[in-house]
């Protein structure tokens, strides 16, 4: 039989499988190293056996001890995993930034469970870094794990990782682009593919707001360059001892937003179903595609699993709050979608002011396009009807083209959003759209609006 003795045994050998729609504008191949195989769900499991066999060889915890680590969720795991076969009890100290997800998975394999303030200094005492020193020196028979500074980290991914890229590339990988958290992962995997072939290039994907791409460019730490983001797993206020700079050929930094929209995009188009920092890294790629040619062979690393995310990049209403989804909306043809079936409501040039308002209380429609011989020639709208109808009651009986405003652009359907919000300003608001066959329909300033939220 094949047996495995116990979960840890089953770390490693993650597959390697090849990007084919979302990278299709780049020439390179791009084969991405899902470690979401890994039991952990993370390539985090393979540096948490390794700190704990380095703290065991050196009789850093005891039998029965506390491991206790500050993490983003996936060391934390990682950790769990570890504790639970050897018999060790795991605090985990996270920053309220982390899903739900993650904390919930923590505390189901046995974790308690820390959770501090994100947007505090390092070396506040409310900062997870803080909390989790504190904890080791008040918890008795505990090791502190820090997985920034504990350079077992990255010889996790010196030993196994690495070499496992080489192997299944048949050293014909050219780049390793990989996003940048404690360094661990880039630092390993680098300092073996450039043993092995000093011209792979090594690429760390950052984010807006952490340190390292700055201080990688100029080697001065901008305290500027810091403040609060969303994605996870990436990026540092801090410059972990882990960090190997000088095997990292550049950073490449990706938005929030980008990255959100990336992480769907894999599981969408790639049937891939990863986390955060892999719709970093591909963005990365995608930035960064000049940069490749086309015998390149360039692997990604996508470290988690989307499993961690599901309250966050894969909830609508979560990506709709920081303007972050994309609604399909394309064209002026899109934003009809839902009421190109209803008949334009238009009024005649000679009718009355009066007949103007009892239209827009029956339709509840804030403008009405005007015409004269089947023609647009202005537009009535509700804001400039009430200004004089409050200064001179009268007005109601006189006709509508005594008052009415400049008739509005036309435009076809395939008309983009940007155009349409160029044409749409405090003096336009709306458009019209011609269907063809003398049919047309309106799209208001409300309508743009709802569909750039």
């Amino acid at each position: 039989m094949k047996v495995y003795n116990n979960i840890l045994e089953t770390i490693g050998n993650t597959p390697l499988v090849r990007i084919n729609k979302l990278t299709k504008s780049i020439d390179a191949t791009v084969l991405a190293k899902v470690e979401t195989t890994n039991p952990g769900n993370s390539a985090k499991d393979r540096m948490a056996v390794k700190m704990v066999d380095e703290a065991e060889k050196k009789g850093l915890i005891q039998p029965g001890g506390t491991i206790i680590e500050g993490t983003s969720g996936n060391t934390g795991m990682g950790l769990a995993l570890v504790a639970i076969i050897r018999g060790y009890k795991l605090i985990c100290v996270l920053s309220d930034k982390q899903s739900k997800e993650k904390m919930d998975i923590l505390r189901a394999v046995g974790a308690e469970v820390v959770v501090c303030p994100t947007n505090v200094e390092p070396d506040d005492p409310r900062s997870y870094y803080s909390v989790s020193k504190r904890l080791a020196t008040e918890t008795p028979n505990s090791w502190y794990v820090n997985q920034y500074d504990n350079l077992a980290n990255r010889d996790a991914h010196y030993e196994s990782t690495g070499p496992e890229i080489w192997e299944q590339t048949d050293g014909k990988i050219t780049h390793f682009v990989v996003g940048v958290g404690t360094g661990g992962t880039i630092s390993g995997v680098g300092k073996y593919l450039k043993e092995k072939n000093p011209d792979v290039k090594i690429i760390g994907i950052d984010t807006y707001g952490s340190v390292f791409k700055k201080y990688h460019e100029t080697g001065f730490f901008d305290e500027n360059e810091i403040y609060p983001y969303i994605t996870e797993g990436i990026g540092e206020d801090i410059l972990p001892k882990n960090v190997d700079f000088d095997v990292i050929d550049h950073f490449e930094k990706v938005t929030d937003k980008d990255a959100a929209i990336y992480t769907r995009k894999l599981a969408l188009e790639e049937g891939i179903f990863v986390g955060n920092s892999a719709g970093s890294a591909i963005k990365g790629i995608l930035q960064m595609k000049d940069m490749f040619k086309k015998d390149d062979v360039v692997v990604v690393l996508f470290h988690d699993h989307g499993s961690r995310y599901v309250g966050k990049m894969f909830n609508d209403e979560w990506m709709r709050e920081r303007g972050f989804l994309e609604e399909g909306h394309k064209s002026a043809d899109d934003l009809l979608e839902n009421h190109k079936d209803h008949p334009l409501v238009t009024i005649g040039v000679e009718e009355l002011v009066s007949h103007a308002v009892a239209k827009m209380r029956q339709y509840k429609i804030s403008q009405i396009p005007v015409t004269k011989d089947g023609e647009f020639v202005g537009l009535i709208d509700e804001t400039a009807l009430i200004n004089q109808i409050v200064g001179n009651e009268q007005i109601k009986d006189e006709a509508i083209g005594k008052i009415m405003g400049p008739k509005l652009p036309v435009v076809k359907p395939n008309a983009t959003i940007k155009e349409l919000s160029k044409l749409i300003n405090k003096d336009v608001p709306a458009v019209l759209v011609d269907l063809g066959d003398n049919k047309y329909h309106i799209i208001t300033r409300h309508d743009v609006i709802g569909a750039m939220a």
